[in-house]
């Protein structure tokens, strides 16, 4: 037989080496390198899973690095693989190791254990089998309260077909589920946590921690729901006189249930803190007690056929009346040839005596009695197949049976007669009824206690089902087939001497059901307050919600620092916070004081635990992850799919509005840990369907091209680092932010110039900055660090490969090279004019943010001011897009928008703003329009002066950079020289070494030869005389003109948009002579001057804008 191992969520120690065991309930699993470094004498070296709380995702890698096993190969046959085995064990090792390791905690003592004095040292394998650790859990789970108080009431009101679709439709919902729970179960190891830790590990944290949270919810109403039973049965069938208010008032009963509910709680919460091994050890009693009674109630039925029981009803015309008052059923008797009243005379009427007034309906009706189990061969069966609904306060009649109605007004007298609690109806029914079939993830809460979990988890768990289900029909069937309609509808027995119904059918005494329902309704009780607060333990300690991580699992890790009695329960595991907040939650159940009540609203969150355990195995089974592997075979995703929409249905069906509540806590809980929870990596299926939905949405947008009018930019951030790698201009950022709110493709990226294998760990780095600088300016979008040889390398490798299929940029953004002056050599000018080629080259948009260290932050508001674009070109419409793209945001939001153009002298300036004001019209945009005329003017003096300083310095660094290679090539060319005098020496003296061996060394002289000699004073006399011709040149025509337009658009800029908040201008192209770009730059200077925050714009090649809808 294969040995079977569980992995366990573990973590190594702390420095110091203490360790804390790791209390049950834990999710995080253990890499498997991590086994390799335990020692196998090291038992108390482990830390609970708290203490990994910080890492943003789990133990992924399958193997650890190691240095302990740095030599442990060393003189093997295995030295092919010696560069490996740092990081990479053995598989002979491997194995061993995995064969040896067991899923209990090593040095890890249950709170039980200590309390008997124990402690355990070495783990031992779990011994437990399918039968005790699943099927038993599950039937003690699954069987309880509804079956002993509500399941003769729901077949006498809805009927015996009604029952039946409804325990037919629950069963089914469970069937379904624990299908998908065994496949999810059997891909893996399932630790402590159950249906928690399958949801979370294959929807993901958000979904995990909100279903999470409402099956924690469910099973702590469970706990209300059974204490409720529990008092129940005390008040009504054991200690009937215990009832601290008196009185028959719908008030009464509820206030005695709040009252013993509330002590019931105490007590069991007292248990639960200081005993829980008593729980645990009592739990195969009350499973017992259920088997008994259950016994009884088939040994009864089968004793109907040979003899009825001796129990009657009381009917009054065709309303059935309370027994527990009377003996007899007649209005008079004959004792001693003497004729006397009853007790139901003396009750309607006035006097004793015959001739006393009476009510009319007991003069006009008679009395009769009929037996309250007809028996199995009594043909009842026909008169229970349908249902009987009824409003509240309506009296429980026979059917079929004669009586004369009165149109007399109730009266104080009406209490003898048997009335409807409740409005009946179908869906109610379901309500009340489905959690009698919950408890089917008993078995996959103890995964960690069996021996085979992925053989038994299935087995047992479908098992339990189908004997459950067949329990539950079968007494559907024998209940309808054997007791009479209107006892069935006496939901508390009051017809039949204050008897469960299910009792009077039990042989050999209804005290076997009344005592078996009780010890079962306690021990599940104390079965709920044991688990909840576990469950919730177990999900503070992955850390995925705040606030429990901070009020739950914190707490009980700072208190194991301290002593007393706090310690010495939290220090074994004892999640005593927990468990506090769980008796508060459950206190609010037993307040609702009604098990009616309560019952649908624990339905809505374990439906909502099965919807999603279906979905999890749907989803995994329909993406077809590599890892999605169960050994239990018999699944299909149509049936995960047809389980989750039947558990949608059953939670409308049930209660409308507590299915919107449930799906509104859940949705509640899910953005809370979306936004505020711990990032956790656990490869679940909702990634994996992001993935699968991005693949897809990226190929259809590979199909066709895109629309005018589904135009946005998709920015490519151009980043620039400080030596810290941190960085340089923030508010870049900022600006994206308010550019996309949040829509369409961003991504920011930066060069590192070097190569990766030497610069590996500052590119991570980088990135990491980069997010850090992201997320701090509210930016979403990706981050991208490229190492490349150069940065003007690097720029093109980003601009040709940034994004991915459909989804690629089509805007650059980047802040203005303020110290492109001040370089010292060309270097910055020349990487900024080649990306505005390339960009232009590949049809993308280009955003120049001038001063973008000015541009206002996330945080700031602009109380109003003014947007100026000034269109000078048409280039697609972009500059009319931008302003309105940043209206959109809260910062520029008060911002108006002035568009304005320029004139030439043969323009109708009057007719170009009307032209302009309709185009703005037609494009839905708020603007006001200006058109600026400027007229053909001289060329100044300034402007002459301008260019003619812009050419003599361009001149001048033309020349330091040639003197600079110049120099730069004479050296590299003595270097060659030098070194191959070397290597002639050397191998002259290596072929005469024997023969010359006392001979002294040869010399070596470095001259100055006539032809360079001549050479050096001709570079020389050249420079001088290109000097003097720079300061004798006159300015190139082209470039004056060229100055001329941006001296005089900058005049015009400044005027109008002095004060504006942002200007937009169009960016010239750079000259196609690569020769100017230095002149570029200054054109670009002078029309920016004197502005403050400037963004200029170059559109991409196409319509970014249309008037069309």
């Amino acid at each position: 037989m294969p040995t079977n191992f569980t992995v366990v969520p573990v973590e190594d120690v702390k420095a110091s080496g203490s360790g804390e065991a790791t209390a049950e309930g834990s999710s995080k699993p253990i890499s498997l390198g991590k086994i390799f470094r335990e020692n196998d004498d090291d038992v108390d070296t482990l830390q609970g899973p708290d203490s990994g709380d910080e890492s943003q995702k789990e133990s992924t890698p399958f193997f650890d690095s190691d240095n302990d096993t740095k030599n442990y190969y060393d003189d093997k046959n295995m030295a092919l693989y010696e560069e490996e085995m740092d990081s990479t064990p053995m598989v002979s090792s491997l194995l061993n190791k995995l064969s040896n390791y067991t899923n209990l905690f090593p040095g890890v003592c249950e709170h039980e254990e200590t309390e008997d004095g124990c402690r355990r040292v070495t783990a031992t394998v779990p011994q437990m089998g399918t039968f005790i650790g699943v099927f038993l859990p599950c039937l003690q789970n699954i069987l309880g309260v509804i079956l002993f108080l509500r399941l003769t009431w729901i077949v006498g009101t809805a009927g015996i077909l009604g029952s039946f679709a409804i325990v037919f439709m629950c069963c089914v919902c469970t069937l379904l589920t624990a299908i998908s729970m065994s496949a999810i179960a059997t891909n893996g190891v399932v630790p402590a946590g159950g249906a928690y830790y399958m949801i979370s590990r294959s929807l993901g944290p958000e979904f995990g921690g909100a279903v999470g949270l409402c099956f924690y919810l469910g099973t702590t109403f469970a706990g209300s729901l059974y204490i409720l039973g529990t008092i129940e049965i005390l008040l009504i069938y054991i200690v009937p006189t215990a009832t601290v208010f008196k009185g028959h008032d719908g008030d009464a009963m509820p206030n005695n249930m709040r009252i013993y509910g509330t002590c019931c709680l105490a007590l069991m919460a007292l248990v639960v803190f200081v005993g829980v091994k008593y729980v645990n050890k009592l739990a195969l009693v009350f499973l017992s007690c259920v088997i008994l009674s259950i016994m009884a109630t088939y040994a009864g039925v089968i004793r109907t056929i040979i003899e009825p029981p001796e129990f009657n009803v009381c009917l009054l015309g065709n309303r059935s009346l309370k027994n527990e008052n009377f003996e007899v059923c007649a209005k008079k008797e004959v004792i001693k040839n003497t004729t006397i009243t009853t007790e139901l005379w003396n009750h309607f009427c006035n006097s004793k005596h015959l001739n006393a007034t009476c009510d009319d309906y007991f003069t006009l009706n008679e009395l009769t009695e009929i037996q309250a189990i007809p028996g199995l061969l009594s043909g009842v069966i026909k008169d229970n197949l349908w249902g009987e609904y009824a409003p509240a306060g309506m009296t429980i009649e026979k059917k079929n049976q004669s009586s004369v109605p009165t149109q007399e007004p109730t009266t104080d007298r009406d209490d003898i007669y048997l009335f409807n609690d409740i409005n009946t109806y179908f869906t109610l029914l379901v309500g009340i009824y489905f959690p009698s079939v919950t408890g089917i993830m008993a078995g996959s809460n103890r995964s960690g206690d069996l021996r085979d979990a992925k053989r038994s988890i299935p087995i047992g768990t479908i098992l339990a089902i189908l004997t459950t289900s067949f329990i539950y029909i079968s007494c559907v069937v024998l209940f309808g087939a054997c007791i009479e309609g209107v006892v069935l509808r006496d939901k508390f027995g009051y017809s039949v001497k204050k008897n469960p119904v299910i009792g009077i059918l039990a042989w050999p005494s209804p005290w076997v059901i009344v005592i078996g329902s009780f010890f079962s309704c306690s021990g599940a009780g104390l079965q709920s307050l044991t688990g909840a607060p576990r469950l919730l333990q177990a999900i503070a300690r992955d850390g995925i919600v705040p606030f429990l991580r901070y009020h739950v699992s914190n707490k009980i890790h700072r208190s194991t620092k301290h002593s007393g009695s706090l310690h010495k329960d939290q220090a074994n595991g004892e999640p005593t916070w927990a468990l506090l907040l769980t008796v508060g939650i459950c206190e609010i159940g037993i307040l609702i004081a009604s098990l009616d009540a309560v019952a649908p609203i624990l339905s809505m969150f374990f439906l909502m635990c099965y919807l999603f355990v279906n979905l999890a195995c749907a989803i995994q089974t329909l993406l077809r992850t590599p890892n999605w592997r169960p050994r239990f075979r018999f699944y299909h995703w149509t049936l995960s799919f047809l389980g989750m929409s039947l558990c949608l249905s059953l939670m409308f069906i049930c209660s409308w509005y507590y299915a919107l509540v449930a799906i509104v806590i859940a949705g509640c809980i899910y953005k809370y840990i979306e936004y505020r929870g711990a990032v956790k990596e656990w490869g679940d299926g909702i990634r994996g369907l992001s993935l699968n939905a991005a693949r897809y949405a990226l190929i259809r947008l590979e199909e066709s091209p895109l629309h005018t009018k589904n135009w946005r930019p998709q920015i490519l951030v151009m980043c620039k680092l400080d030596s810290d790698l941190a960085v340089k201009h923030p508010r870049l950022l900022s600006f994206t932010t308010q550019l996309k709110a949040g829509k369409g493709l961003t991504i920011v990226s930066t060069v590192l110039e070097g190569t990766f294998m030497t610069r590996e760990d500052e590119a991570k780095t980088a990135e990491q900055n980069l997010k850090a600088a992201m997320v701090a300016e509210r930016t979403k979008g990706f981050s991208h660090a490229v190492v490349s040889s150069n940065l003007r390398d690097g720029f093109s490798i980003l601009i040709q490969s940034a994004g991915l299929g459909g989804m690629k940029h089509n805007t650059v953004l980047m802040a203005w090279p303020v110290t492109w002056r001040q370089a010292q050599n060309s270097t910055a000018t020349r990487n900024f004019i080649e990306t505005v080629r390339e960009t232009t080259a590949a049809n993308q948009a280009l955003l120049v943010a001038k001063n973008i260290d000015s541009f206002p932050g996330n945080q700031q508001r602009l109380e109003g001011g003014t947007i100026d674009v000034w269109w000078i070109v048409h280039d697609g419409g972009l500059l009319m897009l931008l302003p309105f793209l940043l209206s959109q945001h809260k910062v520029w939001r008060k911002c108006k928008m002035r568009v304005f153009t320029v004139a030439q002298l043969n323009d109708n300036s009057i007719q170009m703003k009307k032209d302009l004001q309709m185009f703005i019209y037609h494009l839905r945009l708020d603007a006001k329009v200006e058109v600026v005329e400027m007229h053909d003017s001289d060329i100044s003096a300034f402007t002459y002066e301008k260019t003619l300083r812009m050419e003599q310095r361009t001149e001048m660094l033309k020349q330091m950079q040639l003197s600079r290679t110049e120099r730069e090539r004479e050296v590299r060319t003595l270097d060659k020289s030098f070194a191959q005098l070397i290597h002639d020496r050397n191998t002259a003296s290596h072929s005469t070494s024997d023969r010359e061996a006392g001979a002294s060394p040869e010399r070596v002289h470095m001259t100055w030869t006539k032809e360079k000699l001549l050479n050096e004073k001709n570079r020389q006399r050249e420079s001088i005389g290109q000097v003097k011709d720079m300061f004798n040149m006159k300015p190139n025509q082209s470039n004056v003109r060229r100055m001329h337009t941006a001296v005089k658009l900058n005049e015009v800029v400044v005027k109008k948009s002095r004060d504006s908040q942002l200007v937009l201008l169009n960016m010239p192209g750079p000259p196609k002579n690569m020769k100017g770009d230095a002149n570029y730059m200054e054109f670009l200077e002078a029309l920016m001057e004197g502005l403050d925050r400037v963004l200029l714009v170059r559109g991409g090649g196409r319509e970014v804008i249309t008037i069309y809808s």
